[in-house]
């Protein structure tokens, strides 16, 4: 039996990365799921291959019009919404803070902010009658610590949190939880994206990522979509019935504070440091005398 058996659910970039390995394993776990993206090819393409549960459905997340149809085409495919996932999203405009164009801003926003929020109305419009339903987006560490990534992506996954937060009660009280999780360094093809890459070669360079990022956090290990997924079908499933509002984080334990090896190595520095000027100390006394 699983997780999800008989629900219905919506997930948004479903043709790569995280997208893709949630509605993988979301039907594998029982649900009936509409893969929605902008690459129809590879879209069409998983569908067919997972078989008469899924449906492909293209949508622009950044079009109110295309996330009212997504929303319209799974209920009228498969009679209801019960899981919506607001994942799409690309790292957007990268640059210093002087130099950023305000174009490049409203283009980034409107990808990963306005698209949850969009995403929450309308899930939350056909949800609402039935009194049922989770809502669930893809926010990021970076959203709880600078650093980490781009301003603006940094500032929208931010407010993603936040209005996962507000929304949520709000929806709460009307037996529709809303949550968002937040992963760390992902072997993805967001990586190539941000360098230009089109989507199949980005595709291809997330698992040489990998190894670049087996020492980024205090577990060694490289993070892959399918550790996302995994902690998404939780919040989708009965098993997270009484979490909401909640940001989950998924990253190894990059953001919990300074690494073991790193504390070491600046308890080092600083021992040393403090050894030199006790001799220093020492020695400017001893030509005194």
């Amino acid at each position: 039996m699983g997780k999800l058996d008989g629900k219905v659910a919506v997930v948004t970039g479903a043709a790569s990365g995280i997208g893709e390995a949630t509605a993988r394993l979301f039907h594998a776990e029982g649900a009936f799921v509409v893969l929605s993206d902008i690459q129809d090819e590879r879209g069409t393409s998983i569908a067919a291959e997972l078989g008469e549960r899924v449906a492909y459905c293209r949508a622009d997340v950044t079009q109110e019009s295309d996330i009212a149809a997504l929303v319209d085409f799974a209920v009228a495919r498969f009679g209801a919404l019960d899981v919506m996932y607001n994942n799409a999203g690309a790292q957007g405009v990268s640059a210093p803070i002087a130099e950023t164009p305000a174009e490049g801003f409203d283009a980034t926003v409107a990808l990963l902010l306005r698209s949850v929020f969009l995403g929450m109305k309308h899930a939350a419009r056909v949800m609402l009658p039935r009194r049922t339903g989770t809502i669930i987006s893809t926010a990021s560490i970076a959203g709880l610590r600078t650093g980490n990534a781009p301003h603006v992506y940094s500032a929208c996954k931010a407010a993603v949190i936040h209005l996962t937060r507000s929304v949520a009660m709000e929806l709460g009280e009307q037996g529709i939880r809303v949550n968002c999780v937040c992963p760390g360094f992902i072997a993805t093809g967001i990586f190539g994206s941000a360098f230009g890459l089109p989507p199949e070669k980005a595709r291809a360079l997330a698992p040489l990522m990998a190894p670049m990022q087996i020492n980024a956090q205090p577990l060694r290990h490289a993070g892959q979509p399918i550790d996302v997924a995994q902690a998404v079908l939780w919040l989708a499933s009965d098993d997270a019935r009484f979490v909401n509002g909640h940001a989950l984080v998924v990253d190894g334990g990059l953001i919990a504070g300074r690494s073991w090896t790193e504390y070491q190595h600046m308890r080092e520095t600083l021992a040393k440091g403090i050894q030199a000027a006790l001799e220093q100390t020492s020695a400017a006394t001893s030509d005194q005398s």
